[in-house]
């Protein structure tokens, strides 16, 4: 199409298809061209095109929890530099200030490009990346015992890595200076570097081919239809105020647990949620920025309205998250930040819960929750060189209305994320896989089963490693729906080389490990959903079968007598019979 020519649907519908490919690709491009196992196994980063604005049209997502901060990292830019004039074909900002500008914790930065065409500003491509390095205190820097920002790495407040084509070498320098793992780091921020220049290059072809009046109306229908969308599907939601209070387990420091609430207000076209009254910001890293509440309860609002809305600014106009400054919520300077997704995944989560039992079709019962993250740093036994490995891992979903909970999935801040292969752990790192196993402990029973969490081991290969540990929900299980049962916290041991089991713990930093020392990473199993004693005999046959229960479970939780031998029915108990009758009444 050219200009001056109508805009007829067919066309705008391309367009729009072709931004949304045009974030696959940049999200393929930092994948295929980074360094470090965290980016290119575990897929820690995101990937997007904002218009001139700052708006979000569409994101390529590794992780959940980045959901929206693009647009916020953009609209820094703007604020910074568009009154002075200083944004220029060619620049490249670098920011992971976790006060502003999108920030969650300085480990994930990101990278800002400004697109241009025919010398007109038309938007902007960004992304942001967990860097294996950006120094601090730890190796691996984002810590859990921190006490301030300053402990925890580099800050990046904004600034030009890239100055209209020529890049700041002096602050290159400085950061191969200050980071553990420079070839790693540097690496990723080159491979950050070409996906940016895919989304120039992607986006200029696009006003090229269908012309700048084409695109801009796309981007307009972009947003709207998103926001129409939501609109909808909010007006489909009953109406009311909901409310959830929980804990954060602790800061890391011995502090806590905090109490944290939320309120919840759904009208015909609004979704507000007020977390006004949770505990002020603390003393350790459990701390989250406003702009990581936001995004962990636009991860929940989707889930709620349209989980395969294609994300950008539109669908969530109509969302409003509010909470009070200097909370753990929306922690200030130098409030340390390193474990941010404590609290705003607990955030995200208390909307859940909020909303869970009345929307029992869109909603499960809770999850694990936590990231569980994971450091382990040391010397490999073969080459002696430093090796670090840094991952999240998978747990247990609730159960809902109809289906079983997930086992072994991330948590919902993770999104699509992935372990470190076993081959790789083994073949990069001092360490071999002892186990990666399901966790069946027996909880989460309900009508519909919560799904189990996992055991994974890592035995040291040589002396003097350290590993820190930040497993959250570890006081606080998972909750159930509808009289289904909690499911189980998240924890760790360490079994030591002479057989001594210390543990279980939730937080630990820099615990020493050496050789043949057992690090044992329990994840939990998630919430149980309805009254077990009305779950069909045949499954809580199979449960015991697969060893997610015992026999002894599906008697007490579930009333289902069964022979300890053939696993045949025997019968039922009491109370179970008593609910069984009562339901077909």
């Amino acid at each position: 199409m050219h200009e001056g020519k109508q805009q007829d649907p067919f066309t705008l519908e391309i367009v729009k298809d072709t931004l949304l490919s045009i974030g696959d690709e940049m999200f393929h491009t930092l994948a295929r061209t980074s360094m470090s196992p965290i980016i290119y196994e575990v897929l820690d980063f995101a990937c997007g095109l904002t218009d001139h604005k700052g708006q979000l049209l569409t994101q390529g997502n590794g992780v959940a929890g980045f959901i929206g901060t693009l647009s916020y990292m953009v609209k820094d830019v703007l604020s910074r530099y568009s009154a002075k004039g200083n944004i220029n074909q060619g620049d490249i900002f670098i920011i992971n200030d976790p006060y502003g500008g999108g920030g969650t914790h300085l480990s994930d930065v990101g990278l800002v490009m400004p697109i241009f065409h025919e010398g007109e500003l038309i938007g902007f491509s960004a992304n942001k990346a967990h860097w294996t390095e950006v120094g601090g205190k730890d190796v691996g820097s984002f810590t859990n015992d921190s006490t301030d920002i300053y402990q925890e790495g580099l800050q990046f407040p904004c600034i030009k890595i890239v100055d209209s084509g020529k890049v700041n070498e002096p602050l290159v320098e400085m950061i191969k200076s200050n980071v553990r793992f420079p070839d790693l780091s540097i690496g990723d921020m080159w491979a950050q570097i070409a996906a940016l220049k895919i989304g120039e290059k992607r986006f200029n072809e696009l006003y090229d081919k269908y012309s700048k009046e084409t695109v801009a109306a796309t981007v307009e229908l972009l947003l709207d239809q998103g926001e129409k969308m939501a609109r909808k599907s909010i007006m489909n939601l009953p109406n009311g105020v909901y409310t959830a209070s929980n804990y954060i387990d602790g800061d890391g420091l011995g502090n806590g647990p905090f109490p944290i609430q939320v309120k919840v207000t759904i009208t015909d076209d609004q979704f507000i949620c007020d977390f006004r009254g949770s505990h002020p910001q603390v003393p350790g890293p459990v701390n989250g920025s406003y702009t990581t509440l936001v995004t962990d309860v636009r991860t929940v609002f989707l889930a709620i309205t349209n989980p395969s809305q294609d994300v950008n600014d539109g669908v969530f106009r109509p969302l409003e998250v509010i909470t009070d400054k200097g909370s753990i919520f929306s922690a200030e300077r130098p409030a340390p930040v390193s474990n941010y997704w404590e609290s705003g995944s607990s955030g995200g989560d208390l909307v859940w819960q909020a909303l869970a039992p009345i929307l029992p079709t869109r909603l499960t019962a809770g999850h694990f929750l936590s990231v569980c993250s994971v450091t382990l740093a040391g010397k490999h036994p073969d080459t002696e060189d430093d090796f670090l490995i840094v991952e999240p891992s998978v747990g247990g979903w609730g159960a809902g209305i109809g289906q079983d909970g997930a086992r072994g999935q991330f948590c919902i801040g993770d999104g699509e994320t992935y372990n470190i292969p076993v081959e790789v752990a083994e073949a990069r790192y001092g360490v071999m896989v002892d186990s990666y196993r399901l966790r069946c402990d027996g909880k989460g029973a309900g009508e519909y089963i919560g799904g189990s969490g996992v055991i994974r081991s890592y035995r040291a290969m040589t002396d003097g490693q350290m590993a820190t540990v930040t497993y959250g929900r570890h006081l606080y299980a998972p909750w159930g729906v509808d009289g289904g049962e909690e499911g189980s916290s998240n924890e760790f041991a360490v079994i030591k080389n002479n057989g001594e089991v210390d543990g279980p713990y939730g937080v630990y930093a820099r615990y020493p490990l050496n050789k043949g020392d057992v690090l044992e990473l329990r994840t939990g199993t998630g919430g149980g959903y309805g009254n077990p004693f009305k779950r069909d005999v045949s499954k809580v046959q199979q449960d015991v079968k697969n060893g997610y229960f015992s026999i002894i479970d599906a008697k007490e939780k579930f009333g289902v007598l069964l022979n300890p031998e053939t696993l045949e029915l025997v019968g039922e108990t009491k109370e179970r019979l008593r609910v069984r009758e009562a339901g077909e009444q």
